[in-house]
């Protein structure tokens, strides 16, 4: 194997804290806007997102605040709020030990731009050989051409390459489906059906699997 690429949410960091920060708010502005409660906004705007899973749209907080009409811009949250952007504690660690390890590394998230922005803001972009957003190829996680186009970006083949990432169906059966080695990162501890070639609960467990100690399933 010669490049290791990652999802970014639930992977690399979590933006849980900054989304439990500005919903109360995005709540409060539609209670007052459509004249309802809170709880019915909360309805409103959660089934809105619900109803629009895993499409090109579902990827990019701006377009539900701009389809309710609320003056908000998560670059500026991002901005606002940098300490919400919190990095798992065994990223670091992994991202040093592969780059000592001569990998070649990426991203490739089906967030639009403002995910550069928030890997920059987390002081992580430096670790990455290339970064690959749904702008750039105008689709999205598991469409085999947005894990094709991060390949050739670094110069490797598909079956010469990982992709690591905590969605089943976004990051273990594209990248399975174009030839690349689907890792699950489960971090939550969800079931798993036995879906994914590998399974780790910690980027730490890589080294076992990188040096050929682990056995295919869970690790």
């Amino acid at each position: 194997m010669k490049a290791v690429f990652f999802d970014i949410d639930g992977t690399l960091l979590t933006e849980k804290p900054l989304i439990m920060l500005f919903l109360p708010q995005v709540y409060d502005k539609l209670s007052k806007k459509f004249g309802i409660s809170k709880g019915d906004a909360r309805l409103r705007f959660l089934r809105e997102i619900s109803e629009r899973k895993n499409t090109y749209e579902w990827h990019d907080w701006n377009f539900f605040f701009e389809s309710f009409g609320i003056d908000f811009k998560y670059e500026n949250l991002i901005k606002t709020y940098p300490h919400k952007i919190q990095v798992f504690p065994d990223v670091i660690p992994t991202l040093e030990w592969l780059r000592g390890e001569g990998y070649k590394l990426g991203v490739v998230t089906s967030g639009p731009e403002y995910q550069r922005l928030k890997l920059r803001i987390a002081k992580l972009d430096r670790y990455f050989d290339v970064i690959v957003t749904r702008e750039d190829v105008k689709t999205v996680k598991p469409d085999p051409k947005i894990f094709l186009y991060a390949c050739e970006k670094v110069g490797v083949e598909p079956k010469e390459s990982i992709m690591i990432g905590d969605d089943l169906n976004q990051d273990v059966y594209g990248p399975r489906n174009v030839g690349m080695l689907p890792i699950w990162i489960n971090r939550e501890g969800a079931e798993d059906y036995n879906f994914a070639d590998f399974e780790i609960r910690s980027l730490h467990q890589l080294r076992s699997i990188l040096g050929g100690l682990g056995d295919e399933g869970d690790i």
